[in-house]
């Protein structure tokens, strides 16, 4: 199966749809996108390879996923440390937070300290809604995750990113190229730049929303959230 992409445009406008006519609230879509983003670490980097998770979270939804799938890396018995400088005060996002306080995961301050110290990277900075300049104080850390030979898995967008085109051609980003990606829903076209091992976590989506805006929803095994996908599969 070939799988389509959908724009930032139209996947700002599904995830309303999501939550109207599909009758989701955001904190369902969130927690399933954390956990289809955890399922994914755990295939990549199974515990037997470290169990220390460096998760990085921006300020809006993305974060958001970020924090939820610490919450159940937590759980499978990996040790996630968290990176939030720029925490909502969004009610949702608060209650996210006090759950990871309540397991005990640590939130840090000092990325690159805690980059030297971890397995493995959720770069969960960024979605699909980012766009214009890399601003303070993820500059540094995407440059930090550009350098560093700490395998990275990006949720939905590698951060810095355009939707539609790719990595930036110069400066913050532009070298930066994560181990795995997961996409959330549908792929988004810049898949095309994308050269590692690639996810779809989207096991919630009806037909009818699928076909309406025109994207595959591949087929999902046992109680698998994520489903590895090909490069054949993505010449989109």
């Amino acid at each position: 199966m070939t799988l389509k992409t959908i724009s930032a445009k139209a996947a700002a406008a599904l995830d309303k749809e999501l939550m109207s006519s599909g009758a989701f609230s955001i904190d369902q879509l969130m927690e399933l996108a954390g956990l289809s983003v955890s399922q994914a670490i755990y295939r990549v980097h199974p515990p037997n390879n470290g169990r220390r998770i460096l998760v990085a979270c921006g300020p809006g939804n993305n974060g958001g996923d970020g924090l939820v799938a610490a919450r159940h890396l937590c759980h499978y018995g990996y040790q996630p440390t968290v990176y939030y400088p720029k925490r909502s005060k969004n009610e949702l996002y608060q209650r996210l937070s006090k759950q990871l306080e309540d397991l005990n995961v640590p939130f840090t301050e000092d990325f690159p300290a805690a980059l030297g110290t971890t397995d493995h990277v959720v770069d969960a900075i960024f979605g699909f809604s980012f766009s214009g300049e890399v601003r303070e104080p993820f500059p540094a850390v995407i440059k930090a995750l550009e350098e560093t030979r700490v395998p990275v898995t990006s949720v939905d967008a590698p951060s810095s990113w355009n939707i539609e085109d790719g990595p930036p051609k110069s400066g913050v980003g532009s070298n930066f190229h994560p181990m795995a990606l997961v996409s959330l829903t549908a792929p988004k076209p810049l898949v095309r730049h994308f050269k590692g091992r690639h996810f779809i976590g989207g096991r919630f989506v009806a037909p009818s929303i699928a076909l309406k805006y025109d994207f595959d929803v591949p087929r999902y095994e046992g109680i698998d959230q994520v489903v590895e996908v090909g490069a054949s599969e993505e010449k989109l």
